[in-house]
């Protein structure tokens, strides 16, 4: 018997654009929401930042693969915020809503009277989630932030690349993106609370507050022991042997997470002597040598080709595993076998799908991810509009 996605019924008002908002709102869309997104009539900045773009039927620009990166799953509205006409318009949507969504500056939607305090002045029970670069207080308030300057900012950069070259930003956006999964998790408390008391909430989510949240056991090692962590390029600050190694023919990652499981790389490896040596014996000596250790193992790993050590180690239960790029990530059997990559149907595309990328969410045997693509500017006018549930007609 087929269920009811677990958020449907659930109204979501969209004020965003870019990453960390729309990010919330696809995820919330994806477990059954219904999300409104509200744009300007220019549109979300990201259907221009491209290419690629999804071609139409006709060889129309669909926008950027960054939009549909986030967008998945929504109906489309555009408002001018400049006119009383396009701020009545949200008023009214918001008063059929449960989650409102923006990401403007602090302050950029006050002069709207679009802000938490003025909605939730007219609606108590709304849930307004405000995302900005460093929060809604403190001496950075004011300033725009954006991904690779928290990355910055936050710490990210300074244990991230090899020890005597530059800082390097993560590849992907992973400020904004771990943003918008922590509001949702807050949103979704925020939720059962109401459920409880009636009482809706206003939640303040700043890039900075999570981007030094995740460094988990980096900030701890500071905080703990003093000492500022550094660039350890691909090596762990705590576990060794747990980085990459060469290969004959490339480079492969090798994680030993135990010293059972460092004893069987050695033993694949052909030297039983290193699991055993009282230099390398368990993982805090391995640590503190490990300036001699892992070049020792790199020589080993350089004389073996990928595949037959990946096998070998495999089979011994040792962890460790290619170096995938993006094209044979979306290749590999276990990728294609948890359908990760999905066409959604859309008959405006040329190719008559929009591929995206599944949310890892499975419940019940059931991947959560919405069964339409991101829409196009303003599609769902109308549609918005004359339904009785976002009109106030409903019942």
């Amino acid at each position: 018997m087929s269920q009811s996605p677990p958020l449907a019924g659930l109204r979501v008002l969209e004020l965003a654009r870019i990453l960390a908002g729309p990010w919330i709102g696809q995820l919330l869309a994806d477990l059954g929401a219904d999300v409104v997104k509200v744009e300007s009539p220019e549109g979300d900045d990201t259907r221009s930042w491209g290419p690629p773009f999804v071609e139409g039927v006709d060889g129309e620009n669909l926008s950027a693969a960054y939009f549909h990166s986030c967008n998945r799953g929504k109906r489309s509205i555009t408002a001018d915020f400049r006119t009383e006409e396009g701020r009545a318009l949200v008023r009214k949507l918001a008063g059929h809503a449960d989650i409102v969504v923006e990401n403007f500056k602090v302050g950029g939607l006050e002069k709207y009277g679009l802000d938490a305090a003025s909605l939730r002045k007219l609606h108590p029970s709304l849930i307004y989630c405000s995302i900005t670069g460093f929060g809604q207080d403190g001496p950075y308030a004011e300033r725009a932030g954006y991904d690779f300057l928290i990355q910055g900012m936050a710490g990210p950069m300074s244990v991230t690349g090899s020890p005597d070259g530059q800082p390097i930003k993560a590849g992907y956006a992973t400020a904004d993106i771990f943003t918008g999964l922590y509001a949702t998790v807050g949103l979704l408390a925020a939720l059962r609370r109401r459920d409880a008391t009636g009482e809706g909430a206003t939640l303040d989510l700043a890039l900075m507050d999570t981007q030094v949240a995740v460094l988990g056991n980096q900030a701890l090692n500071y905080l703990v022991s003093g000492k500022v962590p550094g660039r350890l390029g691909n090596a762990h600050p705590n576990i060794v042997p747990y980085e990459v190694f060469p290969v004959a023919d490339g480079h492969i990652v090798i994680a030993t997470g135990n010293d059972g499981q460092y004893r069987r790389l050695c033993d694949v490896l052909g030297r039983p002597d290193l699991g055993g040596h009282p230099d390398y014996a368990d993982n805090k000596m391995r640590v503190a040598n490990r300036a001699v250790l892992v070049p020792m193992l790199g020589s080993l790993t350089s004389r073996r080709h990928k595949l037959e050590l990946l096998a070998g180690l495999e089979q011994a239960g040792v962890p460790a595993g290619p170096i995938n790029a993006i094209d044979e990530v979306f290749a590999d059997p276990q990728v294609v076998a948890r359908g990760v990559r999905v066409e959604l149907p859309a008959p405006a595309a040329a190719a008559g799908t929009i591929p995206t990328v599944a949310s890892p969410i499975v419940i019940d045997g059931v991947r959560q991810v919405a069964n339409r693509p991101s829409p196009r500017l303003g599609e769902h006018k109308d549609e918005i509009l004359n339904d009785p549930v976002w009109s106030g007609r409903h019942g």
